[in-house]
């Protein structure tokens, strides 16, 4: 991609086509429709014309479609004319809203313009791809102009910084934010780069500006000497430097971006008053050490692990313990690589980095094993012992690696780690921790080390870039930091990250104002002031204020400090003192995960306070911390020493350490975090000045800092974002955008704009674009432009609210240009319907005067024919006209005068004519010449036309292959269509079954609410059996109270006795402590005195063997010093030996040189003895044929005197061939231009064919389109529909589980009083155990509903992982099968939920006659007692009370039940239209198959055209250089004919001379003087035909140079097509390849198991290997091409110097000498470029040697300060000696090669002098010759402008003709191209929606035998119910017989006659609507318990709703009995 960009013009991505911007057209189309945006869910926005207003709703029109839709008027946003389109400054809009800030964006990034600026924003979109608009061209385009005169860039924010601080001296900042992978770094990378191009300071600086501090000025300064400006000087280098090492250890990659920062920078660019860069600071923020130790799937830690495993060699391997990647816990996702990125060479550019920044190799190392260290943590394992909850340390082996790099003692460290010594009150104490304990410390220890180290690496950075005495007069500060993050829940470091936007948004909003104040001050606008940055303020508060009430950073501090606080105190603590605050929400429900909610400017945010109070203060071990500080390692001592500290830091992401705090205090009770029993890290928090110092505090104080910088600053905004998540260039998702936009502060500056005056016009501009509308305003004259404004205004009629006249400015409110942009648009349809209406008057009127002449000359023709009509019998009139003719004979005398008159006048013009003859012979000549001119002229007319046939040919032939396409893609229309069909048949069948589902959902709906009713009844009964049951309830409840008081009484005295007792225990331990201590102290003085005496005796020993040492040393010295003489004297031979090898080379050198100088002299002298020796031959020749030519020419003109009537006749007949031969030019010219014309007509025909076939598809485009849209709607309100049933459906499930928890305790209760009954005990735990087995029947079948939900679940998750795969492609049409599926699967999970309700309903019946017979036994046995008779009667008053509130709940409920079927008819009618829409939609997608086939034939075509293409490019090359040796010997030949020319012209002269001698000396030599003359006259004519043949081979040079521009003009248009071509067919491959993929994936997906697609993706693998191994193969061969292009060229070397031998001997011509100058003169540049590169390499070994030397010293001290013996010394000594003996030899072998190339430029210089002396003389030859042409010019200028005007109208026609072909292919390819891409799509989304099909009919039937199934166990359920309410009747009759009077069973029996009677009426009116018929038994009259178990036996064959209606019926008739 950057190859291709690189060939790009840049300006393409940087200025907008205002051609395209400023269309009339697109102007006229937005005023006449009225377009405006409303909302989308898809484009976020879309356009439509308001067709209707309905007061609120407004009817529009959809631009894309053209469908018809209702929106809120609130809803609408105004769209901007046309003339604001790619605005470069979105503040200029007139409508400012969201979606024409959108649409805006969206434009300028599909066009390829990624900045856009908002007011005081520049917006920038990261177009995933490399532009060419950073290059050192664009930097000078953009340096030094001013903002508003460039386009949008990071340059022109950078230079408009760069000079705001130079001109005002005024600090700068540039703030870049965004979020992660939006493009903050590399628009910060491009800051950096453009400060250091534009204000580097080695450009006119000298050195001692340069201060000695400076870690490398000698460096520096020999680097420029040698290489000039070649590079940045050595402080801005650094500069540019400091990113890759700061990358390297703060970026990682995560799952948005690649190479994301984990941490803020501010770097700050110091400057001097001069403006050139003097130093830089870099401060850091928020760095994410939490990724050091874990990271999230696919994503990597910090860069610096990856690339020390990769790129460490493996000394350095075992120098820092490494291992694999996959061995280290800290990398939890193993090795990720990055694509395009090698972490090996990354290494290597980091180390460079460091080398360039002056790392010492020491700091390099130790930095690389603290990086070591941390992965070492991580292996560190623990392990829980088996009794007791203590860690121990298994294996220490980690442990041990870790101490050897840090510098720590092994067993401090397990010590530190496992059993940290705590602060307990004033004493130390040793406590064990546990295993969760241990491994938060490790962690902790881990983050915080490499948090200091890259704390330590900025400092090192910042003093690398520090110049003390350079001190900049001011700076300029680039902020880079991460934007408003919202996430579904936000933590700690979410709320710092939206805080410091919130303050940075304040500041913007500030500025911005504070500027809007200058602006309108200086036009003299009056405006009252608002500060919009006080709008901000509450939010800022709510989070940073101390007190009253304190914020949520102070809350979180203050509980901080209490031990026993936890997250949710903290979050009880907030909602109490922010309860009320206006930005702060408490969570709605219970259920809700977040914790609080704050209302930022960009949204509400809710926040999640998980480990707030841990993250804030961040514990540390503090054993393990001073074990550190005592390191043995320097390094690792100083990163944990105090000093270092005090670098300013503030870290969030995860835990933050205080840093600037001393080690000893701490707080008691701060152990106790997180839960965690006693104490859990160790006493680490330290005190800054006797306080404690949390995070929250110190990122405050770094944010105070960092804001009070930025307020002193004049700030500059840059918004980044990133415009989709899948890294596509060239795909901008709206929603996505717009929440950037809100979160960036976009949108919140458009809407502060709005409050004020955002559109500005000149006072010029707004008269010439306005003065329309007001004609008469203004009067004539000159009048002020201010004044002119006022004029319009008043007749405009404005609101003066709505605009401000300033001094230069008109300022507008929003939406005020728009409306006069209509009103002029009106006024111009106006005027142009005047002026035509004058028009076509005018022509009607001209008309009409035409007409009447005509008449006026009819009636003078009539009477004419009228007069000659009477006239034409008269006799007389007849005698007349045959007198007339006879009067001319009286006249013969004068017509004899009048012929003899003629004669002399014929005579005269006889001499006239002879002498025209002569004239007419010279003239033939002349167009003798011209006949020859126009013949080549035909030449290359006719090559002209051979090439126009050869191009209608190809074009006819592609015409040909485009039909064969189309009738392929017609056969594949027709294929599709007969597929469409058959789906048609399957969805008709899908349509019956899913009918006959619903008839069953019918019919168990009208079952439940029968039950609904049983069950109200059922509750009215119960209700009775609960106030009995409350009354016991009380008594129980006084007693338990009794009791309860009892117990508190005995828990007080038992809880007095145990504290006396703990007392006791404590007091009792106190005085065992003190005692241990005593004992402890006795030994610990004995030990110490011990230790004391051991020392003394160790004292004794060092001093004896310091004495020894110091002896040893004292003779190594003496060694090390005669070493050294030995070595200097050995270096002095050395040079002595070099310099001698020097003298020898140069000697050598120069003697080569004298050899080869004289050879060249030597070829030289023989080749101009070669040419003398030709000219030479060539001029004798020549002299003998002018000399035989002499003679020829004497015996013709003799002739020519005596045949004149010869003459004559040969001049006639040369007239008449002239005539004939224009003729037929004329004739040639007539037939070409009809052929021409012909060729016209036969392309316009083709291409209107292929116009019209292109129209044909784009019409079924958009109907495809429009389909789809309205499919998209339709599923829309499907899917609202369906939720709004779930949710009535939950609702009603809901309540259905309340109403059975109800009946469960009711029936409870019943079981607890029938209990004191004996008689009916053994029957109620027989119905229990039936009523267990069936609910245990009923949880079998609810588990078996769960699993298939489950497995449902499992499908719907696998079909989201495939449809996730391609959604990069089919995104827009997967949402609609999508929804279609929801669809679906809701309507089966319904089925299934109604099932289990019917089955619910049964438990429910079956329990509700359970309950029905218990009542009406006790019913019975009530109304024995007849003093009972008054309760029951006010029992059933209550009953009557909840059976009217239980039937107004029934009605409600039938209500929805009534509402929820409507809805259900109307979704199955939705449901149908649906499908309907899809048949429709799947033919127009077989068409466009059909269509695709001759596309893809079409391809094909093209494949073949290219392929031809290429083959007339390498003939027209072959042509070419044949031109070119053509005009090579033309070139030659003129060259020799002017060398003729020179010899005739001295011979000429000598005749001359000897003509003159003659006519002086007057010898009777027998020549007179008319034979002489006769001589002269034969040589002029054969000087003119000289001159003539010189005019020739000139013309001809021309005509070949023309012809070779034409060929170069031809082959670049060849490349140009190629090149095209080529792009096109790589693009369509791709897409094919992807089209493949994705295919072979969903096959995969639908035919294959996982273990398949295990091996289809091994297989995939070897595949992409083969294909590696044959693009390597490719690679091989292309290197072999490459090595043969090497050797042509090496030929062609050769050649050039044959060339430049001829161009020495034809020296006559003065161009070809100048263009071997200039060959020369790039050699010579060639050669210095070499020269200077060898200097460097010289200069860089030099650098080498010197390092080697530096080296060699150090080597040398180390020696002396060894206690090493001699042998060492003596092999270092050797190996040193080799090292500089091969840097010698590499020495001089540069020394050699620098002597060659001196030799080289001593030779060029020769070959220019004597080039310039060359020149000199043949420019002297050339200015001779060109006088002489100059005379021939003269004569041939006539010729040459005839000829240049036909050779110019030609070219223009064919030209024109040509191009504009030309042009229309190219369009008609393009648009073929995006056709075929169009339909390739189109036919995958058929394919995709034929597969989802099959699935959809797949689950259609697995759900037909799912509801099979289900019908078999409701038919066992029922059987079982039968027998359950037979078993039920037999306990009824037998309670009747026992308990029942003669006097209750009568009136029983006669209810149940009547009862009987109407149930055997209900039966038989079912059986004869059902045709069902079956014997009814009747009732017996005695046996009244039998009712139940008769229905049941009759309604057996009965459908459920008959008996669910006689279980009705049967219920009343108990109800009325128990009255």
């Amino acid at each position: 991609m950057s190859q291709r960009s690189g060939q790009e013009d840049p300006e393409r991505y940087l200025f907008v086509d205002r051609a395209v911007v400023y269309n009339p057209a697109a102007q006229a189309d937005w005023t006449a429709k009225r377009l405006v945006w409303i909302p989308s869910e898809r484009h976020g926005f879309e356009a439509a014309s308001v067709r209707e207003e309905r007061g609120d709703e407004v009817v529009v029109e959809l631009a894309e479609n053209g469908k018809k839709a209702v929106v809120n008027k609130d809803d609408i946003q105004k769209m901007n004319p046309p003339k604001f389109s790619k605005v470069e400054d979105m503040a200029e809009l007139t409508c400012l809203n969201e979606a024409s800030v959108l649409h805006n964006l969206k434009d300028r990034y599909y066009s390829g313009l990624i900045y856009t600026y908002s007011g005081l924003f520049c917006v920038v979109i990261n177009p995933y791809k490399n532009l060419p608009i950073y290059s050192d061209n664009i930097i000078e385009m953009y340096r030094g102009k001013k903002r508003h005169e460039m386009p949008p860039h990071i340059y022109a924010i950078s230079e408009s910084a760069y000079r705001c601080m130079l001109q005002d001296r005024e600090d700068q900042s540039i703030l870049c934010t965004g979020e992660s992978g939006a493009g903050k770094t590399e628009n910060t990378k491009k800051v950096i780069q453009y400060l250091a191009h534009v204000a580097s300071s080695h450009k006119g600086r000298k050195d001692h500006n340069i201060p000695p501090e400076s870690p490398k000025p000698v460096k520096l300064q020999a680097q420029n000497a040698v290489s000039g400006a070649l590079f940045y000087g050595e402080l801005e280098r650094q500069l540019l430097q400091a990113n890759p090492i700061l990358e390297s250890f703060g970026n990682a990659k995560t799952v948005k971006n690649d190479n994301s920062s984990r941490f803020g920078k501010f770097i700050r660019i110091n400057f001097d008053v001069t403006g050139y860069i003097v130093g830089a600071n870099i401060e850091t923020y928020l760095l994410e050490k939490s990724r050091a130790i874990r990271q999230a799937k696919d994503e990597r830690t910090f860069h610096v692990f990856y690339q020390l495993l990769a790129g460490a060699g493996e000394h350095l391997k075992s120098d820092l313990l490494l291992e694999g990647f996959n061995n280290y816990r800290f990398l939890s996702n193993g090795n990720i690589p990055i694509p395009g990125q090698q972490d090996k060479d990354n290494f290597q550019e980091t180390m460079e980095a460091m080398h360039i920044m002056s790392f010492a190799h020491e700091e390099i190392l130790a930095m690389l094993k603290v990086v070591s260290s941390v992965l070492q943590f991580g292996n560190i394992i623990f392990k829980k012992e088996r009794n007791t909850d203590q860690a121990s340390m298994p294996d220490n082996t980690a442990a041990q690696k870790l101490c050897h790099l840090l510098g720590m003692n092994v067993m401090e460290f397990t010590r530190a780690i496992l059993s940290p010594r705590i602060k307990v009150g004033r004493d130390y104490v040793q406590k064990a921790q546990t295993k969760e304990q241990a491994d938060f410390a490790v962690e902790a220890l881990a983050k915080a080390t490499y948090e200091r180290l890259f704390r330590w690496l900025v400092h090192r950075i910042n003093k690398a870039l520090d110049r003390t005495k350079r001190q900049g007069a001011s700076f300029i500060g680039i902020l880079d930091i991460a934007g408003f993050e919202i996430f579904q829940l936000n933590s700690f470091e979410q709320l710092c990250i939206n805080y410091t936007n919130e303050k940075l948004q304040q500041l913007f909003n500030h500025t911005m104002f504070i500027l809007e104040q200058e602006e309108y001050q200086r036009e003299g606008i009056e405006w009252s002031f608002i500060d919009f940055g006080l709008d901000l303020q509450p939010c800022i508060d709510l989070i940073e204020r101390p007190a009253n009430p304190p914020g949520v950073l102070a809350l979180l501090d203050e509980e901080c400090w209490f031990p026993k606080a936890t997250d949710k105190t903290f979050v009880e603590k907030l909602i109490q003192e922010q309860g009320t605050h206006t930005k702060f929400q408490k969570p709605r429900q219970l259920k809700d995960k977040a914790d609080f909610c704050i209302i930022h400017y960009a949204g509400k945010v809710d926040y999640k306070a998980d480990e707030w109070l841990m993250k804030n203060m961040d514990p540390l071990n503090d054993n393990v911390a001073t074990l550190l500080h005592q390191s043995t390692d320097k390094f690792v001592a100083e990163l944990w020493k105090d000093e270092i500290q005090t670098i300013q830091r503030a870290s969030f992401y995860d835990n933050v350490t205080s840093l600037d705090e001393p080690a000893v205090d701490r707080i008691v009770g701060l152990d106790q975090v997180a839960g965690m029993n006693e104490t859990a890290f160790g006493a680490t928090y330290k005190t800054k000045k006797g306080m404690f110092r949390t995070v929250g505090q110190l990122y405050k104080e770094s944010l105070t800092k960092l804001m009070a910088t930025l307020r002193n600053t004049n700030p500059n905004f840059v918004r980044c974002i990133i415009p989709n998540h899948e890294k596509r260039a060239g795909k901008l998702e709206p929603h996505l955008v717009l929440d950037q936009l809100r979160c960036n502060g976009v949108l919140e500056g458009i809407r502060i704009c709005r409050q004020g005056f955002p559109n500005r016009i000149v006072f010029q501009e707004f008269r010439q674009r306005y003065e329309i509308l007001t004609p008469n305003a203004i009067p004539k004259g000159f009048m002020d432009g201010k004044q002119a404004c006022e004029r319009m205004i008043q007749a405009l009629e404005l609101d003066p609210n709505l605009f401000r006249i300033g001094q230069s400015k008109i300022f507008f409110r929003t939406g005020v240009l728009a409306h006069l942009e209509e009103e002029r648009d009106l006024k111009i349809t106006d005027i142009i319907i005047y002026f035509q209406s004058v028009c076509r008057g005018y022509l009607a009127r001209k008309a009409f005067a035409k007409k009447q002449q005509q008449l006026s000359a009819l009636k003078v023709l009539q009477r004419n024919c009228a007069a000659y009509l009477k006239l034409r019998h008269w006799q007389w009139w007849r005698l007349f006209t045959k007198v007339k003719p006879l009067l001319q004979v009286t006249r013969q005398e004068e017509e004899m005068q009048a012929k003899d008159e003629e004669l002399v006048k014929v005579k005269e013009r006889q001499l006239k004519v002879e002498n025209e003859l002569v004239e007419m012979e010279r003239k033939h000549q002349q167009l003798l010449e011209e006949k020859n001119i126009l013949a080549e002229q035909l030449h290359a007319e006719t090559e002209l036309f051979a090439e126009a046939e050869e191009m209608r040919v190809r074009l006819l032939s592609r015409k040909q292959e485009l039909e064969e396409i189309l009738h392929d893609l017609e056969s594949r229309v027709e294929e599709e269509e007969e597929r469409n069909q058959g789906l048609t048949n399957e969805k008709k069948k899908m349509q019956s079954h899913i009918q006959d589902l619903e008839e069953q959902l019918d019919e168990e709906e009208a079952a439940r609410q029968k039950l609904q009713l049983d069950k109200v009844t059922a509750e009215s009964k119960i209700k009775k059996m609960e106030e009995d049951i409350l009354l016991l309830e009380d008594q129980n409840s006084k007693f338990l109270k009794e009791k309860k008081l009892l117990e508190d009484r005995i828990a007080e005295m038992s809880s007095q006795l145990t504290e006396e007792e703990e007392k006791a225990k404590n007091l009792g331990k106190v005085k065992n402590k003190q005692e241990m201590m005593m004992v402890d102290l006795e030994e610990r003085l004995k030990k110490e005195e011990k230790t004391r005496q051991e020392l003394e005796k160790a004292k004794r020993k060092l001093d004896a063997e310091t004495t020894d040492l110091q002896d040893q040393i004292a003779e190594l010295q003496a060694q090390i010093e005669e070493l050294k003489i030995q070595l200097t004297k050995k270096e002095e031979e050395l040079q002595a030996a070099l310099a001698r090898s020097d003298e020898e080379t140069v000697q050598k050198n120069n003697a080569l040189k004298q050899v080869r100088e004289l050879q060249a002299h030597l070829a030289e002298l023989q080749e101009d003895l070669e040419s003398e020796k030709m000219c030479r031959t060539k001029a004798e020749k020549l002299k003998r044929d002018l000399s035989e030519e002499l003679e020829a020419l004497k015996t013709e003109l003799e002739d020519t005197l005596d045949t004149t009537a010869a003459q004559q006749e040969l001049r006639s007949k040369r007239e008449q061939e002239v005539a004939e031969l224009k003729k037929a030019i004329d004739e040639e010219t007539k037939n070409h231009e009809a052929q021409i014309q012909d060729m016209r007509q036969r392309h316009a025909t083709a291409l209107e064919e292929l116009s019209e076939q292109l129209e044909q598809a784009k019409r079924f485009k958009a109907n495809l389109e429009k389909n789809k849209q309205s499919l998209e709607t339709d599923n829309k309100e499907m899917a609202c529909e369906v939720k709004t049933l779930q949710q009535a459906k939950t609702e009603s499930e809901y309540k259905r589980k309340k109403l059975e928890a109800q009946l469960q305790e009711f029936t409870a209760r019943a079981t607890e009083v029938e209990r004191a009954k004996g008689e009916l005990t053994e029957r109620s735990h027989k119905l229990q155990t039936e009523l267990d087995n069936v609910s245990a029947l009923l949880e079998e079948s609810e588990k078996k509903g769960v699993k298939l939900a489950k497995e449902v679940d499992k499908l719907n998750s696998k079909l989201q992982d495939l449809e996730e795969l391609r959604q990069e492609e089919t995104r827009q049409k997967l949402n609609l099968s999508g929804q279609i599926r929801q669809l679906e699967v809701d309507k089966n999970t319904l089925l299934e939920q109604q099932e289990e309700d019917e089955e619910a309903r049964r438990n429910l019946e079956k329990q509700l006659q359970t309950v029905h017979a218990q009542l009406f036994e006790t019913k019975k046995k009530l109304e024995e007692d007849v003093g009972a008779m008054e309760g029951l009667e006010d029992v059933k008053r209550k009953l009557l009370k909840d059976v009217e509130l239980t039937s107004q709940r029934l009605e409600e409920k039938t209500m929805a039940m009534d509402k929820m079927e409507k809805t259900k008819n109307r979704l199955q009618q939705e449901l149908d239209d649906l499908m309907v829409d899809l048949d429709h939609q799947r033919q127009i997608v077989s068409n466009l198959e059909k269509k695709q086939k001759k596309f893809d034939q079409l391809l094909a075509e093209e494949k073949t055209i290219s392929a031809r293409f290429a083959e007339e490019r390498d003939r027209a090359e072959a042509e070419a250089r044949e031109k070119e040796t053509k005009a090579l010997s033309m070139a030659r030949a003129l060259e020799e004919a002017l060398e003729a020319k020179e010899e005739l012209e001295r011979f000429n002269k000598q005749l001359r001379a000897e003509m003159e001698d003659l006519m002086s000396s007057k010898d009777d030599v027998g020549k007179n003087v008319h034979e002489l003359e006769k001589s002269k006259r034969t040589l002029e004519q054969q000087v003119e035909e000289m001159r003539t043949q010189l005019e020739e081979l000139e013309d001809e040079l021309q005509a070949t140079e023309d012809a070779k521009l034409r060929l170069e003009v031809n082959m670049q248009a060849m490349k140009a097509q190629f090149d095209r071509d080529l792009q096109a067919r790589d693009e369509q491959g791709e897409e094919k390849k992807r089209a493949l993929v994705k295919q072979v994936r969903e096959m995969e997906a639908e035919l294959e198991d996982e273990r398949k697609q295990r091996t289809l993706s091994v297989a995939a693998k070897k595949k992409l290997e083969m294909d590696l191994n044959e693009l390597e193969g490719q690679i091989e061969a292309a290197n072999k091409g490459r090595e043969e292009a090497i050797k042509q060229l090496r030929k062609l070397q050769a050649q050039m110097k044959d060339y430049q031998r001829e161009l020495e001997e034809a020296r006559a011509s003065r161009d070809e000498i100048f263009t071997q100058s200039k060959e020369n003169e790039k050699k010579l540049k060639g050669l210095e470029a070499e020269i200077l590169q060898l200097q460097e390499d010289h200069a860089a070994s030099e650098r080498a040697r010197r390092h080697a030397e530096q080296e060699r010293d150090e080597l040398a001290d180390e020696i002396s300060n060894s206690a090493s013996g001699k042998s060492s010394l003596l092999e270092e000594k050797r190996r040193l000696e080799a090292r500089i003996s091969q840097l010698e030899e590499e020495l001089e072998e540069e020394q050699g090669n620098m002597e060659l190339l001196n030799d080289r430029f001593r030779k060029t210089n020769m070959q220019v002098d004597s080039l310039n002396a060359e020149l000199a003389g043949e420019r002297s030859t050339a200015q001779k010759s060109e006088n002489a042409r100059q005379q021939m010019e003269r004569q041939n200028k006539d010729l040459k402008a005839k000829l240049a005007e036909l050779e110019g109208t030609i070219k223009s026609k064919f030209k024109a003709s040509i191009t504009a072909l030309e042009a229309k292919i190219l369009q008609l390819e393009e648009q073929l191209e995006q056709e075929a891409k169009e339909r390739a799509a189109a036919n995958k989304i058929v394919r995709r929606t034929e597969k989802k099909l099959k699935e959809v009919m797949m689950q259609v039937e697995d759900e037909r035998r799912h509801a099979d199934q289900y019908k078999e166990q409701m038919e066992k359920a029922n059987s079982r119910m039968k027998q359950l309410k037979r078993q039920l009747e037999e306990a009824e009759e037998e309670a009747t017989r026992a308990n029942a009077s003669r006097r209750k069973l009568q009136r029983e029996l006669d209810d149940a006659t009547e009862a009987s009677e109407g149930l055997t009426r209900e039966v038989n009116s079912l059986k004869n609507r059902l045709r069902r018929g079956g014997p009814v038994s009747s009732f017996s009259s005695s046996r009244s318990g039998r009712r139940n178990l008769n229905l049941d036996g009759a309604s057996v064959d009965m459908s459920d709703d008959d008996a669910d209606s006689r279980s009705g019926d049967f219920n009343e008739t108990q109800t009325s009995n128990a009255e």
